[in-house]
């Protein structure tokens, strides 16, 4: 990013409460931006958004995303000249659960924010962000592209390749209707990094067995994932953002993953953060899942890379340790606004 490319910029989140909305206001809040959020309140003890202090100094709303009305107050009280749509029911075996909830958050949720903005004249860009499992999965050897297929089995990819259908009517219909608002959608890998507590995903989850000195389960431990921390993909969405807000390009969907060195098996990487967090010697269970899930998954990024000149510059060791070290200096007493601050500017100083 340019310096000073967020500073006084008014920015609109949703999803501000979340493991990556927390760490992307935390940069923005770092950069001088007016941040505001809308999001539900953040889930389970400890979360990340309460912990660290997220709220302090930016406008931080509860509200929920199904509901309109709701959306459009919000956003045209923030009057933002760029929105981070965030906000999504994200956790694939919730999904199976709560289908309807994922749908209607994943699918009205964008509508809502989408035509929001639509409304709303300030707003001159949005960074709308999916996930790489928007593609219909064939479990190709090589990565998939921007321009492949999308699809998904369950409910969770369904609805977020649905919600890039969403993105592309209103980046290519609706918005330039509307005035000169531009949109681009980020397709990201599975990330990691120091205060994720979700359920049921796959690092908080090994980080609570050991709170608890429990046996850790995996599903799928032969499953292959571009592994990626969370800080590149909060530099990609802002990089992206700032693009389209100073001159207008760089819109339609962006694939955003790690090399090639970071795609490895999920006891690959279990085994690393254990040895990282000085537990090698923790028990592994398997308990094979009774539900449909991918073996290999992986993002071609060669877009990015030529038309952003956007690169990862974290490899799977550095990944892995940066997030061990988070969790590992917490748990020691360590603040967690201070963690998060001092690896934003680790990360930045590398770029």
């Amino acid at each position: 990013m340019m310096p000073n490319a967020y500073r006084n910029v008014r920015v609109f989140v949703t999803g501000h409460t979340g493991f990556k909305g927390s760490w992307l206001c935390s940069w923005l809040k770092r950069e001088g931006a007016a941040v505001s959020g809308l999001a539900l309140p953040p889930e389970g003890s400890p979360n990340l958004f309460e912990t660290a202090g997220v709220a302090n100094g930016m406008n931080s709303v509860m509200g929920d995303i199904r509901d309109f009305n709701v959306v459009k107050k919000h956003l045209e009280a923030a009057s933002p000249d760029v929105v981070f749509h965030l906000a999504a029911q994200p956790l694939v075996r919730r999904s199976y659960r709560d289908p309807i909830e994922t749908f209607a958050s994943n699918v009205m949720g964008t509508v809502h924010v989408l035509e929001a903005a639509r409304q709303c004249p300030s707003v001159r860009a949005v960074v709308c962000i999916t996930t790489d499992k928007v593609y219909r999965n064939n479990e190709w050897a090589w990565g998939y592209r921007e321009t492949d297929q999308l699809g998904g089995k369950d409910p969770y990819s369904a609805s977020k390749a649905c919600a890039e259908l969403v993105a592309t009517c209103y980046a290519e219909t609706m918005l330039p209707l509307a005035g000169s608002a531009r949109m681009a959608t980020v397709r990201g890998g599975n990330v990691i990094g120091g205060g994720d507590w979700s359920e049921d995903r796959l690092v908080p989850d090994i980080i609570r067995a050991g709170y608890a000195n429990q046996t850790i389960v995996l599903r799928n431990p032969g499953s292959i994932r571009p592994w990626q921390h969370v800080l590149e993909l909060v530099h990609a969405y802002l990089h992206i953002g700032e693009r389209l807000l100073a001159d207008g390009g760089d819109e339609g969907a962006w694939n955003v993953g790690p090399e090639q060195g970071n795609e490895v098996t999920v006891e690959t990487l279990v085994r690393a953060l254990l040895a990282d967090m000085g537990e090698s010697d923790r028990t592994v269970e398997v308990h094979a899942s009774e539900l449909k899930e991918a073996n290999f998954l992986r993002l071609d990024i060669s877009k990015a890379r030529q038309q952003l000149r956007w690169n990862p510059v974290l490899d799977f060791p550095t990944t892995v340790a940066w997030t061990a070290e988070w969790y590992r200096r917490y748990r020691n007493g360590e603040d967690a606004a201070t963690l998060m601050e001092e690896q934003i500017a680790r990360y930045a100083d590398k770029r």
